[in-house]
């Protein structure tokens, strides 16, 4: 059994002192976030896991809870019980074994990393996106396993060590492109602050984990878990709430879909026949030609300049933490831009065959972490292979073009290209309110809205918008350790 003996000691050993401190902390730490924010803490405002989803439609998706064969739910899970991300992620229950299987390695098994700065980290990364109910549920699960509560202060009351790790944990989770063999460098530079290699790597796979996360959580709609008492008798301190954020990011998107947002039903089915159409289309154009070189880098530079205006000017506003999510973010002006910027080309593609998860990120994690590249690379090959082969109310379909699309136009907006992929692929099979909602849930998931979800494919089972945010989740996380691994083996070589 995948079970941690070390962790359940030290997570469940302490004695009735310490947890009564560790009580008092966060009843405290729950007065200064209302006191900061001058207001209560707030109430989610719709029952259920989910914000964009009924729980009625949740139950007739088959749902986690009611799965006979989910008996790794027990010995996976890191919280003792379904949450709520739990729940929407069961509607895929062969991927969901595959997430809780990696995540509780991470976090639970043996690793160059103590436990303590595992959820702090987990802390950290979720802070880059707001996201309160990651940050939340790693404040709790960092005290369980004898954190020190004086870290929760702040960033600054935290080792010199960890903080060493602010800046990689900003550029990794907005513009992973921009990481190098020098910072590296700097973090495994020799002295009382170093990091090792193992070390590094481990982190850097929590970094990616938590900032992909984040995306599945907003893009999902996942209610915080406000009143889930914990095995250890206190609860996390809550601090936001998504549905208030969702609510107040309403507005932004107007302009950008107005086209989509109030669909009759008789569009809603000719788009998807049309969709069909363009997918049955293309798989017979790959089975009879395939473009040259020149064109298919052609359509790639295309596809990256187009996603310049995916998005309007609405996202560029400058976008500053909470007060009781601020603490932990070093530079919170720091966010994703385009990396095809205008007037920039100074920024080189990441080439695949360069360097690939499959030929060169797999090896250099599992060498240096020993068995998360296996685990990492079952979960990426699950979610990319998954299908029902269903679109909708049809039945019997080939979705691999479809799936393909949308993993690849994730990686083109992080600069990467793959030689043997057709890009011309991703702007016949993508509507533009599908590509508003992929930028938004993949590089700022903040700002995601029930508008924006409920804006594309509007006939398709929510089970489906579920698989396409596990995609989104998944894609983005390996291009965030692509650049990351490559960054390691030139410091390496």
């Amino acid at each position: 059994m995948f079970i941690s003996t070390t962790c359940k000691e030290r997570g469940n050993g302490m004695n009735s002192e310490k947890l009564s401190t560790n009580y008092m902390i966060c009843a405290n730490y729950q007065k200064v976030l209302r006191k900061e924010n001058g207001a209560r803490v707030p109430q989610p405002m719709a029952s259920g896991p989910t914000a964009f989803i009924s729980e009625k439609e949740i139950a007739q998706d088959n749902p986690v809870d009611g799965h006979p064969s989910l008996l790794f739910l027990e010995e996976y899970s890191t919280t003792g019980h379904a949450d709520n991300t739990t729940k929407i992620m069961g509607l895929h229950p062969q991927y969901l074994e595959s997430f809780l299987r990696t995540q509780y390695y991470i976090l639970r098994m043996d690793g160059p990393l103590p436990f303590e700065h595992r959820h702090y980290l987990a802390i950290m990364a979720a802070a880059r996106h707001q996201c309160s109910y990651l940050v939340n549920m790693h404040i709790n699960e960092f005290l369980q396993v004898g954190g020190d509560s004086e870290w929760l202060s702040g960033l600054e009351y935290i080792p010199q060590k960890l903080k060493n790790l602010n800046e990689v944990n900003k550029i990794l989770a907005h513009r992973p492109w921009l990481i190098t063999k020098e910072h590296i460098k700097k973090l495994l530079k020799p002295g009382e602050n170093s990091w090792s290699l193992a070390e590094l790597v481990h982190a850097m796979v929590l970094l990616a984990h938590y900032h992909a996360l984040a995306s599945f959580i907003f893009g999902s709609g996942i209610n915080p878990e406000i009143d889930q008492d914990t095995s250890h008798g206190f609860r996390a301190p809550v601090v936001s709430n998504f549905c208030m954020c969702s609510n107040t990011n309403d507005s932004h998107v107007e302009d950008v879909i107005s086209v989509h947002s109030s669909p009759g039903t008789s569009d809603s089915v000719s788009e998807l026949e049309a969709l069909m159409e363009r997918m049955k289309r293309l798989q017979e154009e790959n089975e009879e030609e395939e473009a040259t070189q020149e064109e298919m880098a052609t359509r790639f530079e295309k596809e990256k300049k187009e996603s310049l205006m995916v998005v309007t000017g609405a996202y560029e506003d400058e976008w500053i933490p909470t007060s009781c999510i601020s603490r932990y973010v070093d530079d919170p002006s720091f966010g994703y831009k385009d990396f095809a910027r205008r007037g920039d080309d100074q920024l080189p593609t990441f080439r695949a065959q360069d360097y690939s998860w499959e030929d060169h990120g797999f090896s250099l994690v599992n060498r240096l972490y020993s068995d998360i590249g296996q685990l990492l690379d079952e979960k990426f090959r699950m979610v990319r292979n998954l299908t029902y082969n269903t679109m909708a109310i049809h039945e019997d379909v080939d979705t691999t073009t479809l799936r393909r699309a949308i993993w690849n136009y994730v990686h083109c907006m992080f600069g990467i290209r793959y030689d043997d992929y057709d890009y011309g692929e991703v702007n016949q099979l993508l509507e533009r309110s599908l590509k508003v909602y992929i930028k938004t849930v993949t590089c700022y998931p903040e700002r995601t809205t029930k508008r924006m979800y409920d804006s594309y494919w509007r006939q398709f089972k929510h089970s489906e918008k579920i698989h396409v945010n596990l995609l989104l989740m998944e894609a983005r996380m390996q291009a965030e350790l692509l650049y990351a691994l490559r960054a390691i083996t030139h410091y390496m070589t």
